[in-house]
């Protein structure tokens, strides 16, 4: 089964906590705090496969969740850091935010792509000690890894896409040009899937084309199977235009050449300026008059034309070698930019992003990251509140509470825990 789009879930690793430990030896007195960092939770990471050219596996699995760090031990030594989790996917796959639709990352190269990235582990409390703090009973503990919901979207690549209405050949004309075997028979819609072939032109000379299931009238409104066909034929450098000539399916020609081209400007405009080379297939059916009066309608427009003959091989060796020629001239296939977060998103997915409201004269704040540092304080310890102190102020919560008018006494609220405010 052919699938090019999925919805999943990926989780990385949560950083390993900061152990609170002290070195107890024989005959060393007050050996001070060695307790170890915690080790890095693991990343989700994006990898294509070459060998994989459908998204069916994520219709069963949908979650994908890294291993999560060790926490720090005594002796300084650090915790062993989460199993990254690798996601195979085809070349040309799309990796967008479920949330915004925004463009994570274009799978399209050969490198791999962190797309959630593991927290970092927490400071063990001998970073902590100081001439003045010589027994810090308190650590950092380690940050959540990124949680993402994630929409898959296959776009294939190829250089040259099949584009026209149902059954006028095309693949028959892939099937004559490449080793690909698409389903040939004698009724509408027999392809339903995108189909792949490489078309070798000389030694060392290919290029890869691809079989677009055929087009109707709507098909940019989603008529049929619209949208689920073209989003195939936008990475293509080249479009062949497979016309019937013959107009053995009652069509005709001309009518059949508009409507195509009006669905792909209609489904993205830049579709409309994209090279094509008009195919006018079945010629070996079709009157001399047929092929000359289309053949003249097409280049008064602009257009490449060739007259061919998938059935028979008539020009098939000339449309191959003007589309390699042509592919010569143009730019590689389009690889999408990831879409970057605005600084207001970006402030928010920050580790120390926060939010304050004020609800019934008490001062709420919102920062996530935040609850494991206070989980990890210890009330009854000068230091450790202390510590927290300075974590409050340089994350810029401090200021913004000031900002937003806190006075001496007024209750701030950070997950369950409260305090009255003390300048």
């Amino acid at each position: 089964m052919f699938t090019d789009k999925a919805k999943i879930s990926v989780r990385a690793g949560k950083g390993g906590d900061g152990a609170v430990t002290f070195h107890r030896e024989k005959y060393v007195a007050a050996g001070g705090p060695d307790g170890g960092d915690g080790g890095r939770g693991g990343s989700v990471i994006f990898q294509v496969d070459p060998h994989l050219n459908t998204l069916i596996d994520f219709k069963y699995k949908r979650k994908f969740t890294a291993g999560d760090g060790a926490p720090g031990q005594g002796k300084r030594c650090s915790g062993k850091m989460g199993e990254d989790v690798i996601v195979r996917v085809p070349r040309g796959t799309l990796v967008r935010d479920a949330s915004d639709s925004r463009l994570i990352a274009d799978l399209s190269g050969d490198g791999p792509v962190v797309i959630a990235k593991g927290g970092r582990g927490g400071w063990g409390n001998s970073h902590f000690a100081t001439a003045t703090r010589q027994i810090p009973r308190f650590s950092k503990p380690g940050l959540p890894g990124e949680s993402l919901d994630l929409l898959l979207e296959l776009k294939l690549l190829a250089d040259v896409g099949l584009a026209g209405f149902p059954n006028v050949g095309k693949s028959t004309l892939l099937s004559v040009v490449s080793a690909a075997k698409p389903e040939i028979a004698n009724y509408p819609f027999t392809t339903i899937t995108p189909v792949l072939g490489v078309v070798k032109v000389a030694e060392g000379e290919s290029f890869v084309m691809a079989d677009i299931p055929g087009l109707i009238e709507g098909a940019s409104e989603g008529v049929g199977l619209g949208h689920d066909f073209l989003r195939h034929i936008e990475r293509c450098r080249l479009i062949i235009h497979v016309v019937d000539v013959s107009g053995s399916e009652g069509r005709n020609p001309r009518e059949d050449f508009l409507t195509i081209n009006r669905e792909l400007e209609n489904f993205n405009a830049e579709l409309a300026s994209r090279p094509q080379i008009v195919a006018a297939n079945k010629c070996d059916i079709a009157t001399p008059e047929q092929i000359a009066d289309f053949g003249e309608f097409v280049k008064d427009r602009g257009y490449d034309f060739i007259a061919v003959s998938a059935a028979s091989m008539t020009n098939v060796r000339e449309l191959v070698q003007r589309a390699y020629e042509k592919l010569e001239t143009l730019p590689p296939i389009r690889q999408y930019e990831a879409e970057e977060l605005s600084p207001e998103e970006m402030d928010k997915k920050e580790a120390n992003g926060f939010e304050i409201t004020e609800e019934d004269g008490v001062y709420v704040v919102d920062a996530p990251w935040l609850l494991p540092i206070l989980g990890n304080c210890n009330p009854n310890d000068y230091e450790s509140l202390q510590y927290f102190q300075r974590v409050l102020k340089n994350s810029g919560i401090i200021d913004k509470l000031e900002e937003l008018g806190v006075g001496d006494g007024d209750t701030v609220r950070i997950g369950d825990f409260e305090f009255d405010y003390v300048p």
